[in-house]
């Protein structure tokens, strides 16, 4: 996309505009920042991925899981380079904004916010089923579980970034920690043969054992393949609450893909040697279902669900976070109404906490389909990496002087790996939900005409992400003269 001119607002902003919507600097480390990034992700270990299953049975999703984490590794490598060169709460719309210009900077940052949004709406409603399977104080799952789970967590938002952190790092660490119990607990019932135990449909092209549903099974995985590491790409959306980002940034984003990477194989392998891939592809806790072969509750299995009850709030509580940032940043520079940026005296966007979270509250009260809201999350998902790693190529190749703190390993080869499994990634939402697709579709079009009949004009001159790219057309312009 040709570079764009930030265009001048219509109504000049006051001096005090950007101190009415600043967030706490230096309140997280490499470590918080790490937790942080596993958060986002770990609920996923507990549930969603075994749908994969059912769909390309075990050797189709361990191939879709080994391709989806290529992605994500290449895809990390090249945020990690993007967060050092810029370091603000904008995350992959500031980066896509220097790259692709307003446009590009839009589509990017409203895919983001399609995954934030509709993530959370999908894992309160898992919350709700686990808090009820496990008989909690007799508590069910429905709209007033729902409220409660958003208003408590929104509330330890409002109350600062360093306690919210702090808060998700140690409920994260109880997930992480008993992923490695249940891996333990499993390895004595491990079967090779139980991995395969999924009839062949021997009509499938290329099925065997190991590929029940043939070779487009492995493409039809791909989406459930991602949720042992969606939502890791947050990571960056912390920049302006981090203490020297530009080192801060790569680190902790690396080291989170890695833990994810662990968690992900010991958690797949484990779980479906344990029990048979047949009893687990459609169990909503196909954790505590390893754990159980004769369907009576240990004291193991017990353990697990709650863990995996903690895993679900530690990423619903996670993905609150990016999405509030990701709004305030689009609103902050104009791309949505401006309003939505202001932050209290605590430094806390309290609108851009409070809005998303409304409006994920009502989609599951409304809806009560978390997988399809899931399906969702994940179509803007595949956009946005999309356009950030060809953000990251164009950055290459077009200002390659560019100071650059951290540079990605392989270059734009790198890159172009994750933009191009990406794009697989995206068209293979249609293969399972052509709904959610659609649904997508339309959430995107109505934004996309919001921007391009009205906040397009509108746009913030001061705000960060608009200013580094108006440096670099003025560059531009002097280098041509």
């Amino acid at each position: 996309m040709p570079q764009e001119p930030t265009v001048t607002p219509a109504a000049p902003e006051g001096d005090d505009y950007l101190e009415r919507r600043t967030l706490r600097r230096g309140s997280a480390g490499w470590v918080l920042l790490t937790g942080l990034g596993v958060a986002y992700v770990v609920s996923g270990d507990y549930s969603g991925w075994n749908f994969g299953l059912a769909e390309g049975g075990f050797g189709g999703l361990a191939i879709a899981m080994v391709l989806m984490g290529a992605m994500y590794a290449c895809m990390v490598f090249a945020l990690a380079e993007l967060s050092s060169i810029l370091p603000t709460a904008g995350g992959g719309y500031g980066f896509a904004r220097r790259a692709l210009g307003p446009w590009g900077g839009f589509l990017t940052g409203t895919a983001i916010l399609i995954e934030y949004v509709l993530a959370p709406a999908a894992i309160v409603i898992f919350i709700g089923d686990y808090v009820e399977s496990l008989g909690l104080f007799g508590l069910e799952s429905g709209w007033p579980m729902y409220l409660v789970c958003f208003a408590i967590f929104l509330g330890i938002h409002l109350w600062g970034v360093g306690e919210a952190l702090r808060f998700s790092f140690v409920v994260t660490g109880i997930a992480v920690v008993a992923l490695v119990v249940f891996a333990l607990a499993a390895l004595p019932d491990f079967s090779l043969a139980s991995l395969d135990d999924i009839p062949v449909d021997s009509s499938a092209a290329g099925s065997s054992s190991w590929l029940p549903f043939g070779l487009l099974g492995i493409w039809a995985a791909f989406p459930f393949g991602m949720w042992f590491f969606l939502g890791v790409e947050g990571v960056p959306l912390a920049a302006e609450e981090t203490k020297d980002p530009a080192r801060t940034l790569p680190k902790a984003i690396r080291w989170s893909m890695g833990i994810l990477v662990v968690l992900a194989v010991v958690t797949f392998f484990a779980a479906a040697g344990a029990r048979g891939s047949a009893a687990i592809q459609e169990a909503g806790n196909p954790l505590v279902e390893a754990l159980q072969p004769n369907g009576k509750a240990t004291t193991l299995s017990r353990i697990v669900n709650y863990a995996g009850l903690a895993g679900l709030v530690a990423s619903f509580f996670s993905l609150i976070y990016a999405g509030s940032r990701q709004l305030f940043a689009l609103s902050r520079a104009g791309y949505l109404p401006r309003f939505l940026s202001l932050t209290s005296r605590r430094k806390a966007p309290y609108l851009g906490l409070l809005v998303p979270g409304t409006i994920g509250f009502l989609l599951a009260a409304v809806s009560g389909n978390g997988a399809r809201m899931l399906n969702i999350a994940v179509f803007g998902a595949t956009i946005s990496y999309a356009l950030m790693s060809l953000s990251h190529i164009v950055l290459r190749r077009r200002e390659p002087e560019l100071p650059r703190p951290y540079r990605t390993p392989g270059g734009i080869l790198t890159s172009s790996v994750a933009l191009v499994l990406a794009c697989a990634a995206l068209v293979a939402t249609f293969l399972v939900d052509v709904t959610a697709a659609l649904i997508a579709l339309v959430v995107y079009a109505v934004a996309v005409g919001y921007f391009g009949l009205y906040s397009r004009k509108r746009l913030v001159a001061k705000a960060p992400e608009e200013e580094f790219a108006a440096l670099a057309a003025a560059e531009a312009e002097l280098a041509r003269d």
